[in-house]
C-alpha cells in the first residue's frame, strides 16, 4: 500500500494550475446517462474517482473514450443495464448520482447504497424522498435502492415536475434531482438547493444539452422538463477549476511559509477559505487568471465554522486545522456539515499539535512545533491535512493509506515537489 514519505521543514512556492474538479467531473459523466448522444468533457482530473466512475459506467454498456489525458467521450446511446453494483458504489459515495438519470431516462434504476470516506453518516433519504415526490416508486431491499416509473402504455414511464423543499442543502441531492427533473413532464422547482459552484457547473453542462434550467447557484432552481436531451455538439464542456484543490495548494504555501500561486482558480469560489486566510495573516491577491497565497509574517488564530457553499467549505476544514497548528494564539474550529469529521486531530497530534475535540468543536493552540512520525490517513481532507502538517514537520513523517489522496488530488507528490517539498511515494 503507497505511503508518502515527506522530509520537513520546507518552504513551498512557484506557481501551480487547478484542475478540472473532481465534483463536477463526476456529476458530468453521470449526465450523460441522460442521453443517447455523446458527451464531450474537457478538464477532467486524472483521479481514482473519476476511474471508478468509468467503470461504473462500462458497466452499463456505457462507451467512455480518452482521445486526451484531461478529456472524457461518453456515449450512452446503447445502456444494456440499469443496475450500479455494491463493489464499485462501495468505493464512492458520488456513484449514486446515476440513480436520477437512469430513473429520468430508462423509468428504472437498481443501485447500491453508496460509500465513500469514514466521515459520518450522509443519508440518501433526501434524494429517495424527492425521487417519490416526482412519481417514482422507492424500495430498498438487502442493500440496493430499487426506483421505478410506472409505464404508460409500451413507453417508458415518466416522473412528473412538483416542488421539492430539501430541509438542508444537499449537493448530489440537488443534482440528483436536477438530473431527473430534466426529462419530468412539467416543472419541477427546486426549495433551499445547494449553491455550490459544482452545481452551477452541472447546471451549465444540462442547459448546452438541452435542458431548461434557471437559478443555479441560488437557492432556488427551476427545471422545465422536455422530451428528450442531445449531447455538448461539436465542442467540450469544460469542468469548473476545483477550488478544494486549490485551497489546498494555496494553505500549503501559507503553512510553510512560502509563496504559492494557483493559476485557474476562482476567488469567488473561494469567498470564505481566502478571507479566513486573510485574517490569519497570510498575504492574497486575486488576478485574472488565479489566486496567489503567500506568509510573509507570523499567522494569527483565528475562529472558522463550517457551512454550505458560500460559507466556509468542509472540504477545506482539516486542511485549516493543520494551518493554525502554526498559529499564534487559540483558534476555534467548527464542523456543521458532518459529524464524525475530525478524525485527522489525533494523527496530527502524533506530529506535536495541541488539538482538542469537543463534539464537533476542535480547539487548536499554537504555534507548535511539529515533528515527522508515522501517521494514518482516515479519509480524503485527513489525508491532506497530514500532508500539509508534514511539509513543516522536522524529520521524516511517513502519511500512510493515501489511497484516499488519490481519490481527489491527482499526482500530489509531484506538484508539491514542483514547488519545493520533498516528498517522495514509496511502498509503506
Amino acid at each position: 500500500m503507497d505511503a508518502f514519505l515527506i522530509k520537513g521543514p520546507s518552504r513551498l512556492s512557484g506557481t501551480l494550475r487547478a484542475s478540472g474538479a473532481k465534483n463536477a467531473a463526476l456529476p458530468a459523466m453521470a449526465a450523460a446517462l441522460l442521453t443517447d448522444a455523446p458527451v464531450t468533457l474537457e478538464e477532467v482530473p486524472d483521479l481514482a474517482d473519476v476511474d471508478t466512475m468509468t467503470r461504473l459506467l462500462e458497466g452499463m454498456g456505457v462507451l467512455v473514450a480518452t482521445p486526451a489525458p484531461s478529456r472524457r467521450i461518453v456515449d450512452a446511446s446503447r445502456v444494456t443495464s440499469t443496475e450500479a453494483p455494491y463493489d464499485l458504489v462501495r468505493t464512492m459515495r458520488a456513484s449514486i448520482l446515476v440513480l436520477g438519470p437512469l430513473v429520468a431516462r430508462f423509468g428504472e434504476a437498481r443501485v447500491s447504497l453508496p460509500g465513500g470516506c469514514a466521515i459520518g453518516v450522509r443519508p440518501v433519504d433526501l434524494h429517495l424522498r424527492a425521487l417519490e415526490a416526482l412519481g417514482a416508486r422507492i424500495a430498498v431491499e438487502k442493500g440496493y435502492i430499487h426506483a421505478h416509473v410506472s409505464r404508460v402504455g409500451r413507453g417508458t414511464g415518466r416522473l412528473t415536475g412538483t416542488t421539492i423543499r430539501f430541509p438542508s442543502p444537499t449537493v448530489t441531492g440537488t443534482e440528483n434531482v436536477l438530473f431527473a427533473a430534466t426529462l419530468a413532464r412539467g416543472t419541477t422547482v427546486i426549495e433551499n438547493a445547494a449553491r455550490e459552484p459544482e452545481v452551477e457547473d452541472v447546471a451549465l453542462l444540462l442547459t448546452r444539452m438541452g435542458a431548461r434550467v434557471t437559478g443555479a447557484g441560488t437557492p432556488t432552481i427551476t427545471v422545465e422538463g422536455v422530451e428528450r436531451l442531445s449531447g455538448t455538439g461539436p465542442s467540450p464542456h469544460t469542468i469548473v477549476p476545483d477550488r478544494i484543490e486549490a485551497g489546498t495548494y494555496l494553505a500549503a504555501g501559507a503553512i510553510t511559509g512560502g509563496d504559492v500561486t494557483v493559476s485557474r482558480a476562482r476567488a469567488r469560489d473561494l469567498g470564505a477559505f481566502l478571507d479566513a486566510l486573510r485574517r490569519a495573516g497570510a498575504g492574497v491577491e486575486t488576478t485574472e487568471d488565479g489566486v496567489r497565497v503567500f506568509a510573509s509574517r507570523p499567522l494569527e488564530g483565528v475562529d472558522i465554522e463550517t457551512a454550505p457553499h458560500p460559507g466556509f467549505p468542509t472540504d477545506l476544514q482539516a486542511q485549516f486545522l493543520a494551518l493554525m497548528t502554526q498559529a499564534k494564539g487559540t483558534s476555534r474550529l467548527v464542523e456543521t456539515i458532518f459529524e464524525n469529521r475530525f478524525l485527522h486531530a489525533v494523527e496530527l497530534a502524533r506530529l506535536g499539535a495541541d488539538v482538542r475535540v469537543e463534539g464537533r468543536t476542535a480547539l487548536v493552540r499554537g504555534p507548535s512545533k511539529l515533528e515527522g512520525a508515522p501517521v494514518t490517513a482516515s479519509d480524503l481532507r485527513a489525508s491532506a491535512a497530514l500532508v500539509l502538517a508534514g511539509l513543516v514537520a522536522r524529520g521524516e513523517t511517513l502519511v500512510r493509506r493515501i489511497y484516499h489522496l488519490d481519490r481527489g488530488y491527482a499526482a500530489m507528490d509531484q506538484r508539491l515537489r514542483s514547488l519545493g517539498a520533498s516528498v517522495e511515494r514509496i511502498d509503506g
